[in-house]
């Protein structure tokens, strides 16, 4: 391209093309359920139902408000369901529902997979940016 070259062909709008949508509602949920912390509790939920403050003791480095708005973003996505229950002080418990139980086993493969290959990513990570990547 030139300077004097202004025209720039507008791409064609992808509204009526079914794949396209199918590919942004994919990475709509891939963003949800890929997202560390969101892996992190279903990984936890997998056992059963837990308290708050127990999944943020299991979850190290876990914020109060970053493990909220991830319970929330579950629970939206109908992966995780909040029971209240009315003590005092009320207790409510984090479970997964029959959707997110269906998740549990590949996000438990892939928790399983990152912790047996850490030490050759940490190794690559190493050669890599010791080369000047």
């Amino acid at each position: 391209m030139k300077p004097e070259h202004t025209h720039v062909p507008a791409t064609p709008p992808h509204q009526h093309d079914p794949a396209h949508s199918d590919c942004r509602g994919v990475a709509s949920v891939l963003s949800r359920v890929g997202d560390k912390w969101s892996v992190l509790v279903i990984m936890m939920l997998g056992d059963g139902p837990r308290r708050f403050n127990e999944l943020k003791r299991m979850i190290g480095g876990v914020s109060q408000r970053m493990l909220t708005l991830t319970l929330r973003g579950l629970e939206r996505d109908g992966l995780v369901t909040r029971t209240v229950y009315p003590t005092i002080p009320p207790r409510v418990d984090y479970e997964l529902t029959e959707l997110g139980r269906g998740l549990s086993e590949p996000v438990k493969a892939l928790g399983s997979w990152a912790l047996n290959h850490l030490p050759e990513i940490t190794s690559a990570r190493e050669k890599f940016d010791g080369d000047g990547g």
